[in-house]
């Protein structure tokens, strides 16, 4: 586990590589049956290092499942990408020492605090993914019947066929300089160019003298533009080209990091994206960063862990709402001072040097207040003897309030809905039914329970 959290979080990064690549596999392959078997309801070693060789051949010999894996590790830890990579399989038989090692464990009195300290440090390594330098199409030419667009990494795309179709072009084309403008051949008066930092497109009739919008992305497009490319440049129309074609023209654009934009004879434009192979469109193609939402649902969820035990507590109700609540808040500092993660805006009270300073101190306040107000809150429940029936609402509502805010987010950075606000409504609208319904089976549970004379105090 020490091995897979060092070489994904430092010597990937250091030595990209054959070696570090599959140091990775064969430490993750160790790691990866003991956390699948904490899924069963009884100790099932040998099914769950089957399994763990069974998903990881499917995972990396077909893009399916690479494309499912990446999905589910993004739900998990945030943008992600796994490969399929079949050589990978050269670390399968590690999996004879991960079954070794994990008939000799959990013999003694200490197995379950090493789970405790294990579990969460083996979750930290195994969703560990590595940075992708992504490809941002900087220029067009055309060149005869050929439009090519070139990229930065050196390669391209071409069509032969007015931008219906495209191949992956070969290093051997020199890109030729980018023009921010050209006008249609044989048809001056019509003209294009693309708008300084903008993703758009404008026209000219006229030659030039006057221009109006001829295509542009919508707001929520650059949003999930934004959120998938953070910090890098190229996020902006760069060049462009036109050609004539029977029936009219067609003009292609180099839409920066996304990709290729075409419009064709009949006036429609459409965004083509990177045309290629499956295994390009991959790399390409990374998670969109949706981590303020996710943290928001986490905060949310961890509130109703703690509401629906603290709601079937018989005494220390006061004390356990403070210590709930410096949790919860905990939690959410945590999250914000985390990387790519900033819900609170609190990166933005320091523009100075302190910065990474101020937010490594308000994470480790927020750890600290977290770890506090947890094990307090676990002791209260215990001395407070919580009715069963709200704790196991609370842990039931909790992974339900989580989904209903993240998964609308996780949709709309697919494009359903193809609004941000929408996808604001749904988590709004599938929250506050958890919560109506979680709200209603305690007030049923403690009217039953002072119905029963447990109590003489009334229902509150």
């Amino acid at each position: 586990m020490i091995v897979l959290l060092i070489n994904d979080h430092l010597l990937k990064q250091a030595w990209p590589g054959f070696v570090t690549g599959k140091l990775s596999d064969v430490a993750g392959l160790v790691v990866a049956p003991a956390l699948l078997a904490l899924l069963f309801w009884r100790r099932a070693d040998l099914a769950a290092t089957v399994l763990t060789g069974v998903l990881f051949a499917l995972v990396k010999t077909t893009e399916t499942g690479a494309e499912i894996a990446s999905h589910a590790w993004t739900l998990v830890a945030g943008p992600s990408r796994v490969l399929a990579d079949p050589t990978d399989l050269l670390a399968l038989p590690v999996l004879a020492l991960a079954w070794w090692v994990r008939r000799r464990s959990l013999h003694s009195d200490s197995a379950r605090l090493r789970i405790m300290v294990a579990v969460p440090l083996a979750v930290l390594a195994v969703t560990a993914t590595s940075g992708v330098r992504h490809p941002t199409a900087h220029s067009v030419e055309v060149a005869g019947n050929r439009i090519i667009v070139h990229m930065y990494d050196t390669s391209s795309r071409v069509s032969e066929d007015g931008g219906l179709t495209w191949s992956v072009g070969t290093t051997d084309d020199r890109p030729k300089p980018a023009q921010s403008a050209a006008c249609v051949p044989m048809q001056a008066t019509r003209c294009y160019r693309v708008v300084p930092d903008r993703m758009a497109v404008e026209q000219s009739d006229d030659g030039g003298r006057t221009w109006g919008p001829s295509w542009a992305m919508s707001e929520d497009d650059v949003e999930r533009l934004n959120r998938t490319y953070s910090n890098s440049t190229g996020q902006y129309s760069m060049a462009l080209a036109a050609q004539p074609r029977p029936g009219g023209h067609v003009v292609v654009v180099a839409n920066g990091l996304d990709g290729i934009l075409v419009r064709d004879v009949q006036g429609t434009w459409r965004r083509v994206g990177w045309p290629g192979s499956q295994e390009t469109a991959a790399v390409e193609a990374p998670a969109m960063d949706l981590s303020p939402e996710r943290n928001v649902a986490l905060f949310l969820a961890a509130c109703v862990l703690f509401g629906g035990v603290g709601a079937g507590l018989r005494q220390f109700h006061r004390v356990y709402t403070g210590f709930a609540a410096a949790a919860c808040l905990g939690f959410f500092a945590v999250l914000s001072a985390g990387r790519g993660a900033d819900p609170l805006g609190l990166a933005g009270l320091f523009a100075s040097d302190l910065n990474l300073e101020a937010l490594l101190g308000i994470g480790v306040s927020g750890m600290i207040a977290t770890v506090v107000g947890t094990v307090v809150c676990l002791v209260l429940a215990l001395a407070g003897r919580a009715r069963p029936v709200t704790a196991a609402v609370g842990a039931t509502a909790a992974p339900l309030v989580y989904a209903g805010v993240y998964l609308p987010f996780y949709g709309w950075s697919a494009g359903v809905p193809g609004a941000y606000w929408a996808a604001v409504a749904i988590a709004v609208l599938l929250t506050a039914l958890v919560l109506l319904a979680s709200v209603a089976l305690i007030r049923n549970d403690a009217r039953r329970y002072y119905l029963d004379g447990s109590s003489t105090s009334s229902p509150t």
